[in-house]
């Protein structure tokens, strides 16, 4: 199944200017929104505790938050979830008691606000907080150095700096969104953020083989020729994945609950964004960087020829000449 028929090539590297300037922009933009307005971790960075509660009615806010004013509860953060009966209680800090169970505490106190349940208990010390953020961080910087490296070993260096600065783009651009939306950062965001990367990664190496390909077998001297011809070839494949798992991530997002709407969004611009990158910027990138056809080329000779001459004295070796 094809999107694009037939054999037109289309001007990418002729637009790449414009393209890069879009995205230059977009990625300032995230990094002031990220400045100014941060990112919202949640408990499993930040530490705190997190009490979901399910009213048989109408959950009473405002009586909430005027109960827990009056105890040590004072301040605490209090959110519907999903419904007008699901509310979700975030409080900075643990208990002050280990020996209570918070769930039994938060009973007691709200007994006079209305017949609940109380849903899920989750608590995250500070200090556990602050070391799932420096993991998550570190996860983060690993998973782009092993990128680079990997890139680097499969393709040429050029590629690699490309693929790298193609991802950074990406996982900027979806931090700034899921800061300027309020997402609570949590390791699911993480996970999503992980998953942009090989989604994103993917997408970009394919239309970097294909590039490698045709500097391979195409007689074409152009750098930008070669690029034009190789996107549009792939254009076709990269359109249709991206919109098979785009709709599934939609689904989730409108249909899979509170729970996973900011795991669904992060998705969600990283597929439109990678799709995007994949197409306009990666190989924008990599023009950009100067890559040479000729020096390319030069260096696929000496391989092959290298390659020969092993294979030429491993025969003499096993006719006993050597």
């Amino acid at each position: 199944m094809e999107i694009f028929k037939g054999n037109k090539i289309h001007d990418f590297m002729g637009k790449r200017i414009p393209f890069l300037g879009l995205s230059a922009v977009l990625v300032i933009a995230s990094i002031v929104i990220l400045f100014t307005k941060g990112l919202n971790f949640g408990i499993d960075f930040a530490g705190g505790t997190l009490v979901q509660v399910q009213y048989e009615h109408k959950a009473p806010i405002d009586k909430i938050r005027k109960v827990l004013n009056a105890t040590e509860y004072k301040g605490s953060s209090i959110t519907k979830f999903g419904s007008e009966e699901e509310v979700v209680i975030r409080i900075s800090g643990v208990s002050s008691n280990l020996t209570n169970d918070i769930g039994d505490e938060m009973h007691k106190l709200l007994d006079s606000t209305g017949k609940f349940e109380i849903r899920r208990v989750d608590m995250v010390g500070p200090k556990v907080g602050g070391e799932l953020r420096e993991k998550g961080i570190m996860a983060l910087s690993l998973s782009l150095i092993i990128i680079l490296i990997y890139v680097s070993y499969r393709f040429e260096w050029r590629f690699a700096v490309a693929s790298i600065l193609a991802l950074a783009h990406d996982v900027i651009i979806a931090l700034g969104a899921i800061s300027l939306v309020g997402v609570e950062v949590n390791l699911d965001i993480l996970a999503a953020i992980l998953t942009i990367l090989g989604y994103s990664l993917n997408d970009t190496i394919i239309v970097f083989d294909r590039i490698r390909e045709g500097v391979q077998t195409s007689k074409e001297s152009a750098l930008n020729s070669v690029v034009n011809n190789s996107v549009s070839r792939t254009l076709s494949r990269t359109t249709l994945t991206s919109l098979t798992t785009f709709f599934v991530v939609v689904t989730l997002y409108f249909f899979g609950g509170e729970i996973i709407n900011g795991f669904a969004f992060t998705l969600l611009v990283g597929i439109i964004v990678g799709t995007y990158s994949s197409i306009f910027i990666a190989a924008s990138f990599l023009v950009q960087l100067r890559f040479s056809i000729e020096n390319f080329r030069a260096k696929e000779a000496e391989k092959v020829k290298r390659q020969k001459e092993k294979e030429k004295l491993r025969a003499m070796y096993e006719k006993g000449t050597v």
